[in-house]
């Protein structure tokens, strides 16, 4: 039988690692009532070791949100195909939203040269992306500006979507989950997500591999069905088939295969 020392231990590295599962999941998972979960986050949040969230907790420190510079850099190959794959999607005429953040920010590069098209950011890598393409209108959701994410957040940019719809709405996240949803690092960046996938005739959702079952931070927006998740061919396809069972549409991005190797 796990001691509650132990237990303590392993909730922590979870939250290290992965990130938190809510309270009923780690309940399940040490064969414990809810309230004993309840008291060893109340006790690890005593010691330092753990923010209390609603519903669980994340560890303190364990995952700073690193800037969108840093994320750019990382799993690029697989950002860059996703990339690819979603601008194509996109049809001459169409009026689309683009969220911030590293993948949709490579989208945007592969966008830059098209015409007759409409686009609708609160990002500002996007911003600077089509800047100079003269076959692209584009507008900018204002607000306060984030200088982590380089996005714009807010009630000032809330209320313009509520004047607009698109065509196609491409959402990025730092980490997605079937259970919770899209997770950021700030409440005010999901709020605007959630708000997003509402005023687009189609949803997408670019996301890496290594972002799929993470839980990295406390901030969560769950979609609605139906939405099309945007990954790479390295994804567990455990995952993959939990989020079809989910109602979810998976879209695998194939890499060439010295990448995937």
């Amino acid at each position: 039988m796990t001691t509650a020392k132990a237990r303590r231990e392993e909730i922590y590295h979870l939250a290290v690692t992965t990130g938190l599962a809510s309270v009923e999941e780690l309940s399940r998972h040490f064969a414990v009532t809810a309230s004993t979960i309840r008291r060893d986050l109340a006790q690890l949040n005593e010691q330092g070791k753990l923010a209390r969230t609603y519903g669980g907790a994340v560890a303190l420190g364990a995952h700073p949100e690193p800037s969108l510079r840093q994320r750019t850099g990382e799993a690029f190959e697989q950002k860059q195909a996703i990339a690819a794959w979603a601008a194509a999607e996109v049809k001459e005429g169409e009026s689309i939203l683009l969220d911030g953040g590293s993948t949709v920010g490579a989208m945007a590069h592969a966008l830059r040269d098209r015409e007759n098209l409409s686009v609708t950011t609160p990002g500002i890598n996007t911003l600077q992306e089509l800047a100079d393409s003269p076959g692209i209108q584009v507008d900018c959701l204002g607000g306060r500006l984030r200088e982590l994410s380089q996005t714009f957040v807010g009630p000032i940019a809330e209320a313009a979507l509520e004047r607009m719809s698109f065509d196609r709405v491409f959402l990025g996240a730092d980490a997605v989950t079937v259970d919770a949803g899209l997770c950021e690092a700030d409440q005010a960046q999901t709020r605007l997500k959630e708000l997003m996938a509402r005023r687009g005739n189609t949803v997408y959702v670019l996301a890496d591999s290594t972002k799929l079952g993470k839980r990295p931070f406390h901030a969560w927006v769950r979609l609605p069905a139906p939405w099309i998740l945007v990954t790479d061919n390295r994804a567990d396809p455990e995952q993959v088939e939990l989020f079809r069972q989910s109602g979810v549409t998976v879209q695998l991005v194939d890499l060439a295969p010295a990448q995937a190797a």
